[in-house]
C-alpha cells in the first residue's frame, strides 16, 4: 500500500557520496524536528528527471527556504557514484539540494512507490512523487500518474499546493 498524507515515514538507510566515499544516511536523522520536502525521481540522468524535475526544485528552493523548509533532498533508485555526478551535473549539489542514492530500493518499495518499466531497462525504480515532512510526517504528498510527467511533484507543483 502506498504512503499517504498523514503517515509516518518508515526509518530508512540511504546512501550518500562524502569526500571520503559512500556513507549511509539514516532518514529519521534528517526529518527528526524538521520539516523537509523529498522528491523522488525514476532515475538519475533520464530525459524528465535531469531537464525537468530537478531544474524545478533549483528553481524554487528559495521560495522553499521562505516557507520554513530545513532541506530538499532528491531520491533515486541508484548508487551514490551516479547521485554524487548527477548532483553536479544539474547544479543541484551547488544549489544546496541534497542527492541521496536508495540503492537496493528499499525506502521505495516500503512506502509502496515502487514500479518497472523493463523496455527502458528501469527495474525496481521509483514513483515520480514529490511530498513535504514535518517531523517523520507526511503532510502533504502529489504523485504523478505517469513517470514521464513532472507537473504536480515538481517544484512550482509542491508550492502551490502548500
Amino acid at each position: 500500500m502506498a504512503i499517504k498524507q498523514g503517515d509516518t515515514l518508515p526509518d530508512a538507510t540511504f546512501v550518500e557520496m562524502t569526500a571520503d566515499g559512500p556513507a549511509p544516511v539514516q532518514l529519521a536523522d534528517k526529518t527528526a524536528g524538521r520539516k523537509i520536502v523529498i522528491f523522488a525521481v525514476p532515475g538519475a540522468f533520464t530525459p524528465t528527471c535531469h531537464s525537468a524535475h530537478v531544474p524545478s526544485f533549483i528553481r524554487t528552493k528559495d521560495q522553499f527556504d521562505a516557507k520554513g523548509v530545513d532541506e530538499i533532498i532528491c531520491v533515486s533508485v541508484n548508487d551514490p557514484f551516479v547521485m554524487k555526478s548527477w548532483g553536479e551535473a544539474t547544479g543541484a549539489s551547488d544549489a544546496g539540494i541534497t542527492m541521496l542514492g536508495d540503492a537496493e530500493s528499499l525506502f521505495t518499495t516500503g512506502i509502496g512507490m515502487e514500479f518497472s518499466a523493463p523496455p527502458a531497462g528501469l527495474l525496481a525504480r521509483s514513483k515520480r512523487y514529490a511530498m513535504l515532512v514535518d517531523n517523520g510526517v507526511v503532510t502533504l504528498l502529489q504523485a504523478e500518474e505517469s513517470p514521464g510527467v513532472c507537473e504536480v511533484s515538481a517544484g512550482e507543483g509542491l508550492l502551490a499546493s502548500m
